[in-house]
């Protein structure tokens, strides 16, 4: 499987992970709201040491490394950065009353990967990209609703015909296992070396084992 078509599984899997979120922030209870301490943070500062690591030309860490702690790929990743900018206010740079300059697309949608790739709360993006845990959670929420109305029609769709065929094309190419839309049971494939079948079953006439693993 080539990279767009990773690209095209792993937006399938975070849009309907956004979904459940949506779902699931819907019937969470309002937290009481409390009264923090400002903080001053260089968030321009911040911003260029991010540029610096991943998205510069020549950037501190690869291509590889990006997927490896991003769980996508950089391309992806800046296709839904621009998207977001180009279509919603709240992922634009924009400046406060005080003229302190905002959050850029990139810092917001990085914290966002790091809270979904981890697990990790929303404050936890405060160490290195400066971002405080309200911010963060924003980020992350207007996110979930957004990539759903921009993808939506293409990714949260029932598949058709066409779209399946094409998911067995590719899961054949990169597995080696025709006819397979997720993980495998070995319910309908022969397999000759199957060892939990040769451990329970007599070795058939034919010489071909069922796998029932």
């Amino acid at each position: 499987m080539d990279s767009d078509s990773d690209d095209e599984l792993v937006l399938h899997t975070l849009l309907s992970a956004a979904k459940d979120m949506i779902h699931a922030r819907g019937k969470s209870s309002h937290c009481e709201k409390k009264h923090r301490k400002w903080i001053n943070r260089d968030r321009e500062a911040t911003n260029e040491l991010l540029v610096r690591d991943y998205f510069s030309h020549d950037s501190l860490y690869d291509l590889s490394r990006f997927e490896e702690r991003f769980r996508i790929s950089r391309n992806l990743f800046l296709r839904i950065a621009r998207d977001l900018k180009y279509n919603y206010e709240f992922f634009q740079l924009r400046w406060d009353a005080k003229g302190k300059c905002g959050f850029t697309t990139i810092q917001k949608c990085t914290a966002i990967l790091r809270q979904l790739t981890y697990g990790i709360t929303a404050d936890a993006s405060d160490e290195y990209l400066k971002m405080s845990e309200r911010i963060g959670r924003e980020c992350t929420y207007l996110f979930y609703e957004y990539v759903i109305e921009l993808y939506r029609d293409i990714y949260l769709r029932h598949p058709a015909k066409s779209d399946v065929e094409q998911l067995y094309v590719a899961h054949q190419a990169k597995y080696g296992f025709p006819g397979m839309l997720g993980s495998i049971d070995c319910t309908h494939w022969e397999w000759e070396n199957c060892p939990n079948v040769w451990c329970h079953t007599p070795e058939p006439d034919d010489g071909n084992v069922r796998g029932l693993a």
